[in-house]
């Protein structure tokens, strides 16, 4: 069997099963900023401590008490400022969630937009009531019981309605410097994206617009701080991007041309062979037989 066989990838992938899990604060190399997969929501019950929410035109100082929902496609930072922050998070996917067929897509639920407000402070009965649910959901995580899961589901409903019932938190200011760091978040969520897993799951963010939206910025203004930062626009950082992916697939998977363009975001394979031609200068063909100088 030639080596390179060992680096193909089947076409056939079988999709991943619900997730879900649940830590406090510091319990084992459990941080505030855990779990930063692209496919994991998260929920952070943050009882003491000070810290600071850091997006691309925000930043949100938590110094109270708080619940804080993070949304995957949304890059931040979350850094401690003072006291070390306890309390408990949960993650999950959105299949996790959505199984119990309860709730609309977190993209457009008002605790996970990117336009949204993800902060919201407790009073001393809230974190109460809250800390015992996480303390449920850390016991019946280990539990045998049968219906766990749903049960896990139901625990993160709770959490989510009593959230809903609440005022956000709107003490944002705006960060110095704010270029670079759109620029980070930006380049960090054009990462995030990659790489591709399944012909079956295509990108998701495929213009500037795309990015623009989910960093709650306008387009020109995103396109004016990348440019400034990196001397390159917003949409040549996504076309290269979209070119190194195209070509790994090309030469380390068995996926038809037809697949690659659909991961990738394009309708057609003609939409696709057409753009890896205008910026390699080479057809996908040539890129899976070796071809490519560059390769």
């Amino acid at each position: 069997m030639p080596a390179s066989a060992t680096l193909k990838k089947s076409v056939t992938v079988q999709p991943a099963p619900a997730q879900f899990n649940v830590a406090a604060i510091g319990e084992g190399s459990c941080t505030l900023t855990s779990y930063t997969r692209r496919d994991f929501y998260k929920i952070t019950l943050v009882i003491k401590g000070t810290s600071c929410l850091q997006y691309a035109s925000r930043d949100i100082e938590v110094d109270k008490s708080a619940l804080v929902f993070s949304n995957p496609m949304v890059p931040y930072s979350w850094d401690s400022t003072g006291e070390q922050p306890t309390g408990y998070f949960c993650v999950f996917t959105e299949e996790f969630l959505q199984a119990g067929n309860r709730i609309a897509g977190l993209q457009d639920n008002a605790l996970f937009r990117a336009d949204g407000n993800p902060v919201y402070l407790l009073d001393d009965a809230q974190v109460e009531y809250l800390s015992s649910i996480f303390a449920r959901m850390r016991a019946e995580l280990d539990s045998d019981y049968i219906h766990k899961q749903e049960l896990l589901r139901s625990h993160v409903h709770l959490v989510i309605h009593e959230a809903l019932k609440m005022q956000p938190a709107i003490a944002n200011n705006t960060p110095p410097n704010a270029a670079a760091r759109i620029t980070k978040i930006f380049l960090t969520l054009l990462e995030r994206q990659f790489p591709v897993d399944s012909p079956q799951h295509p990108l998701l963010l495929k213009k500037a617009s795309d990015y623009a939206q989910r960093l709650s910025v306008h387009v020109n203004h995103l396109n004016a701080a990348v440019h400034e930062v990196t001397g390159k626009s917003t949409t040549a950082h996504i076309n290269e991007r979209i070119v190194a992916e195209a070509k790994s697939l090309l030469i380390h998977t068995d996926w038809s041309a037809a697949e690659i363009a659909f991961s990738l975001g394009f309708e057609y394979a003609s939409y696709f062979n057409n753009f890896f031609k205008k910026h390699t200068g080479n057809t996908p063909l040539q890129a899976r037989n070796g071809k490519l100088a560059d390769i």
